[in-house]
């Protein structure tokens, strides 16, 4: 139950509408209290003989003003507790939400996107649960469990209601008992969830490839399994709740038979009076609903508890990218680069996938980054937005190391292009304007001109307005690398990252928005990673990665003089030109 009690700061700012509804759940349990105590009257009158109509009808009054404050009072507690769950849900899944925003791609990486939905879905309903139905249940069985047990000693007999109060004892061991194993049955049925929900969003997301390679049987199949393990972990849940509710219930009507039996013989012998035995059945009535919340809440909040368990390990998560103390007031980049001995190594890999990597780039100059996959390319461009942290070695951006450059800033005047290019199910508009707070129209469109995707937005018939569908997958793959740099170009980021951004674009369209960045981007720094020489050729410095080595640097025609590793890249895509022109 630790993990609730980390939600004690919400309880006490919303401490006023918590007393307002326990105050109504106290008038609500004391209106039904009023009425076992006037059928226990209306029962002595009557079989004394001084029943008349007109007292029947004052019984009856004060039944119907009991029912009708349990109306009332009811909603009011429904409104006050329930709106207070509902208020604590959406503001844990706001939260929820805003610290997926800060955590690093590496943390990504080690969890599946099917249990981070099952957290903001599932796990909070069962918490709002908790804090809704849970503290109703919590709060009502106290109350009217205390006023009821208090009434039946004070006005009917201690004995009988010791005697009715015999199985409790057996129902606080049931409830310690099963307490645990509803929290250890009730977390790994969401963990199943969570997989089953995975596997879902991955199969939808990747239906093309599915059905390109007629997987959809194999599939099925997987899926199938899956789900059988979902399946057979919730029975195990239910399995247990279907025994645990019934003998709560056997327990109670022990309960029953010790009060008929031991009540029926006091009654004989004029110890209570027959209205009495009634009132205090109606009570007995009463309490059964308190029995049976005492499993129904330990129940629920050992699901809750479950719950904010596994969402609390997310939130205190910390991000592994961050500003920190050494962050400078930097308000914008100029775009000078200076990268001196870095080597680096990803988390849990033995061998750097960059070493001793030393190289300058001057503010305006554009920088090429060539060399065959797995070079280290990707790698030093994600060093320089901080997707990962240098350790051996140093990057500065104008002079300032990138841990002295606010988060926020180093992000906003790099415009990254990534090799994956991600849309959103969004307008054209939207996507391309991703980057700005507003993008006027005429932003917009020059971005689009700039990416050299003008052209086939125009041709849609919703033109910027045309809803793309998920991750971009009604364009081409050319139209959604445009679309990506479009995005991009709208910031005017003072140094622009292509990481092989033009690999799917035609070699003419190639040309023009190479041709239209050199026109534009006069004075700002551009870094392209590419597997073309005639996407880098003319670069102002061309930079040979092997093994995450530098292992040639030069203009096009040093290096192809040089003789080395470009050269020999160069003769080869000229051999493949050749063939493929022939064929």
């Amino acid at each position: 139950m630790k993990d609730l009690w980390t939600l004690r700061g919400f309880v006490w700012r919303f401490r006023w509408r918590y007393v307002i509804g326990i105050l109504s759940i106290v008038i609500t349990d004391l209106s039904q209290l009023a009425i076992p105590w006037t059928l226990g009257r209306l029962t002595d009158d009557l079989n004394s003989g001084l029943g008349s109509a007109s007292l029947i009808w004052t019984y009856i009054g004060w039944i119907f003003l009991a029912s009708v404050g349990i109306f009332i009072f009811r909603y009011l507690w429904r409104v006050m507790i329930f709106g207070v769950a509902r208020t604590l849900e959406y503001e844990l899944r706001n939260k929820l939400f805003a610290h997926y925003q800060k955590l690093s791609p590496q943390w990504y990486s080690k969890r599946k996107t099917g249990d981070l939905m099952a957290h903001a879905t599932n796990d909070l309903q069962a918490v709002r649960f908790t804090f809704g139905g849970g503290m109703v249940v919590m709060i009502d069985t106290l109350v009217l469990f205390s006023l009821t047990i208090a009434i039946m000693v004070v006005t009917i007999d201690w004995k009988l209601t010791l005697i009715g109060l015999l199985p409790l004892p057996v129902m606080a061991f049931l409830a310690i008992s099963f307490g645990s194993k509803i929290y250890d049955r009730f977390r790994d049925a969401q963990e199943a969830f969570s997989a089953l929900t995975d596997r879902v969003q991955e199969n939808i997301s990747g239906m093309r490839v599915v059905k390109a390679f007629a997987q959809e049987e194999e599939q099925e199949r997987r899926f199938a399994d899956i789900n059988t393990f979902n399946f057979m972990r919730n029975m195990r849940m239910a399995k247990l709740q279907a025994f645990f509710n019934p003998l709560v219930q056997w327990v109670t009507g022990v309960s029953y038979l010790l009060v008929l039996g031991f009540g029926g013989i006091l009654v004989i012998r004029n110890q209570i009076t027959i209205g009495d035995f009634v009132a205090f059945n109606a009570y007995l009535g009463l309490l059964i609903g308190p029995i049976m919340g005492i499993g129904w809440m330990i129940n629920i909040f050992q699901r809750g508890a479950a719950s904010m368990s596994r969402i609390n390990e997310i939130l205190y998560s910390k991000p592994d990218i961050q500003d920190n103390p050494a962050v400078q007031p930097i308000s914008k980049l100029n775009g000078h680069i200076c990268i001196e001995s870095l080597t680096f190594r990803y988390p849990g890999s033995k061998e750097p996938a960059l070493r001793d990597v030393t190289l300058d780039i001057p503010q305006g100059q554009t920088v090429a980054l060539i060399g065959k996959t797995g070079s280290g390319k990707s790698t030093l461009v994600n060093l320089l937005v901080r997707l990962y942290d240098v350790k051996e070695g140093s990057v500065r951006i104008d002079g300032h190391a990138l841990k002295e450059i606010p988060l926020a800033v180093l992000r906003r005047d790099i415009g990254m292009v990534p090799q994956e290019n991600f849309l959103f199910s969004e307008t054209i508009r939207e996507n391309i304007a991703f980057g700005l707070d507003q993008a006027s129209e005429e932003e917009i469109v020059r971005a689009a001109e700039d990416a050299q995707v003008l052209d086939n937005i125009q041709d849609f018939p919703g033109n910027f307005e045309t809803m793309l569908g998920e991750r971009g997958v009604t364009l081409s793959g050319g139209q959604k690398q445009r679309l990506s740099i479009a995005r991009a170009l709208i910031k005017h980021p003072s140094i622009l990252v292509l990481d092989d951004s033009l690999s799917a674009v035609d070699t003419k369209t190639e040309e023009a928005l190479l041709e239209r960045l050199k026109q534009k981007r006069r004075g700002l720094t551009t870094i392209m990673i590419a597997h073309r020489v005639s996407t880098v050729q003319h670069a102002d410095q061309i930079v040979v990665l092997d093994e995450g080595r530098i292992v040639e640097r030069g203009t096009h025609e040093q290096l192809l003089r040089l003789g080395g590793v470009y050269h020999h890249l160069y003769e080869q895509q000229q051999l493949e030109e050749q063939i493929s022109g022939e064929i």
